[in-house]
């Protein structure tokens, strides 16, 4: 019944989708919001059928029978249903067929707008893809040939081992499916010619929640990596980490830079390349994660997706290239920079600093793909080659994210510019004669506290200036929200740079009792037990940190899995957090234990920066008490520049691991 109901609901979807792109091929406008409520229901019922499939252990389905367990917790079970491949598309599906139903329900009265229906085409073809890839390689309602299993294996083990698992994977997925709905509007755009300013300001908010929740994924995913695979670490350049992080980074540029053509009508072929380079990457991402081209714990295993989705990726890229070649001359901007010390010549820089990332991290990801398919030899591309590249970009975009906001539209004068930095640059000076008073050493982290001083005391700055003028009221809006993401920025950028320079690492083989000092921790092995969980047998050793707390890292034994899986326990601190694994159990008849320990500072402040980028983002896409065409609020008396008119309207537009240990004699990571 499951089978049926779903193979039935994913049709239904799939059909709704193909009709829509055909009705609105044809100029047909009626009914087809009819078509998204269909679509939108078939993508319910088939998660529902699913996940029910999950629940109730309906072995005769393949994936149930593959990927489910009885054993597995009821948390871990309903999370199945993105743990695999199949259950990643369905959900996938059902993301993206929300997004055309809310864009549906916002766009309800433009039915007859040309933009709207060109959008709504868009976001049908993508979405009749990925519903036919259910029907086709990727179907989740596969039923079981011959004799039905009474058990499964249950999710992949490190998938079971941290409730992480149940909001990192979906909030990925609603930023990826999120660019959809830009991406559909910026298609529609160079469809109809309507290429003002108009089509930016009714897709800002879609592109601003998406950013958000793809950075939350991306931070969540850390954490997850962090708390559950042992070793240490948050960011490893990950070739899946970084098909995420590829859209992040050209999303982020392309929210910088659409405020200069609002402003100024420029940098339109650069807001449609980047907003269009960062759809594709999200279709690039999926065929990395689901083709089982890359060998990483986070990829999908090898399928028959690969070739579907790379050749729908080539599709987008030439769909893409022909529309902007198209219309090339319309896209020539009305205006030019007038200075390059200007806020539109910052944001240019930007530009180029951002893309820059995005290339060096695409090459480093893909490289190792193209060199085998051209001489079949496999070679990887490791964090020697990302750090060393990325390190200049990243600490020049500190510096931009200080000097920015700070200066004008048009042109900036030397005195204005000592005006709105003194205080920022004192921060910074003071933050690093502190450090090396500290016995701070070391000219990459000093440089990156620096940095993140100046730029923080440029961001607090606009903040303490928003707050004089109207209260805490002034917070809100785009302008000041997105200071409170730069402060976010700063806040990981600082604790990326302190647990990546001064982390300790060590593993010590104790006997009962002993202990073990690293970084100013002491360690105290006292016993080890075994303990039966639901889901797997844990072989917990009993450590005591600093003689207060106890910590239990263990080594657990799921069902079918071929080997152990570490189980780290975190001791968390607001200066430095103790991570201990056991690396290696005593026999049953007693003996010494293998402890690791890494001592890393400020690593919680990832998340808490994490946390500020997503308030921030809040606050950004919150409408602020200025109108739409007036001067943003960051510095209204600095920024009025005569001559400087309101930003061009489109007036056919409705209203809207690894840090080295220092101990020596104990063998580091």
């Amino acid at each position: 019944m499951d089978a049926a109901i779903g193979r039935g609901a994913v049709l239904l979807g799939f059909l709704a989708a193909v009709t829509g792109v055909v009705t609105l091929a044809w100029g047909l406008a009626r009914g087809r919001r009819s078509l998204t409520w269909l679509m939108l229901g078939g993508a319910v019922v088939a998660v529902l059928a699913m996940e029910h499939a999950l629940l109730t252990h309906n072995f005769s389905l393949r994936y149930v029978a593959d990927h489910g367990s009885r054993e597995t917790p009821l948390l871990f079970t309903i999370t199945t249903l993105w743990s695999a491949l199949e259950g990643s598309i369905l959900l996938w599906s059902l993301v993206l067929a929300g997004y055309i139903g809310a864009v549906a329900v916002r766009f309800r009265s433009r039915a007859a707008d040309p933009l709207v229906a060109w959008a709504t085409l868009t976001s049908y073809t993508v979405a009749a893809f990925f519903f036919g890839l259910m029907l086709g390689p990727a179907n989740p309602f596969r039923t079981v040939k011959g004799i039905i299993p009474l058990d499964g294996p249950g999710p992949n083990p490190l998938l079971q081992n941290h409730p992480l698992v149940a909001f990192h994977p979906p909030l990925l997925y609603m930023g990826y499916v999120g660019f959809t709905v830009p991406f559909a509007f910026a298609v529609a755009a160079l469809v109809t010619g309507r290429l003002g300013e108009g089509w930016l300001v009714e897709t800002r908010r879609w592109t601003l929640l998406a950013w958000g929740l793809l950075t939350l994924g991306i931070v969540l995913g850390a954490w997850w990596s962090y708390e559950v695979l042992g070793w240490g670490g948050y960011w490893a350049w990950d070739p899946v980490e970084n098909a995420s992080f590829l859209p992040w980074l050209t999303a982020t540029a392309y929210l910088h830079s659409v405020m200069v053509q609002e402003r100024r009508g420029m940098l339109r072929v650069w807001n449609l390349s980047l907003l269009l380079a960062t759809f594709s990457l999200t279709i690039l991402g999926t065929f990395l994660t689901r083709s089982g081209v890359l060998d990483s714990v986070h990829a999908f295993t090898e399928s028959a997706l690969g070739p579907a989705i790379l050749a729908f990726f080539g599709f987008v890229v030439a769909v893409v290239v022909v529309l902007i070649g198209w219309r090339g001359d319309q896209l020539r901007s009305p205006g030019s920079i007038d200075s390059p010390i200007s806020r539109e010549g910052a944001f240019l820089g930007n530009n180029l600093l951002f893309s820059l990332f995005a290339f060096v991290v695409l090459l480093g990801t893909v490289f190792p793909l193209l060199a085998e398919a051209v001489n079949g030899q496999r070679i990887s591309v490791g964090r020697p080659y990302f750090d060393t590249m990325t390190e200049p970009v990243v600490l020049a975009l500190l510096f931009l994210m200080a000097v920015a906001p700070a200066l004008p539209w048009r042109k900036a004068s030397t005195e204005l510019l000592r005006h709105r930095l003194q205080w920022p640059a004192w921060a910074a000076v003071a933050t690093v004669a502190t450090c090396v008073a500290f016995g701070v050493r070391g000219i990459e982290p000093l440089t990156a506290f620096g940095l993140g001083a100046f730029a923080a005391g440029a961001a607090v700055r606009q903040l303490v200036l928003a707050a004089r003028r109207s209260g805490w009221a002034g917070l809100v809006g785009r302008a000041n929200g997105g200071m409170i993401v730069h402060l976010g920025v700063v806040v990981i950028a600082v604790a990326f740079a302190a647990s990546q320079s001064f982390g300790h690492r060590a593993e010590f083989r104790l006997a009962p009792g002993q202990t073990a000092r690293l970084a100013g921790h002491r360690v105290t092995y006292l016993a080890t037990r075994q303990v039966r969980h639901a889901n797997r047998l844990a072989l917990e050793a009993s450590v005591r940190v600093d003689g207060k707390r106890v910590m239990r890292p263990a080594l657990s034994e799921f069902p079918f899995a071929t080997q152990a899986v570490g189980t780290p326990s975190v001791r968390v601190g607001p200066v430095d957090d103790v991570y201990l694994t056991l690396v290696s159990a005593p026999s049953p008849a007693g003996g010494d234990a293998v402890i690791g320990v890494v001592v890393q500072p400020l690593v919680s402040w990832l998340w808490v920066g994490g946390g500020l980028m997503g308030l921030g983002t809040l606050l950004a896409a919150a409408p602020g008490r200025r109108r739409r065409g007036t001067q943003p609020a960051s510095e209204v008396s600095a920024d009025e520049i005569p001559g400087a008119g309101p930003a061009p309207r489109d007036e056919r537009v409705l209203e809207p691991v690894s840090v080295a240990g220092d101990v020596a004699g104990v063998p580091g990571a």
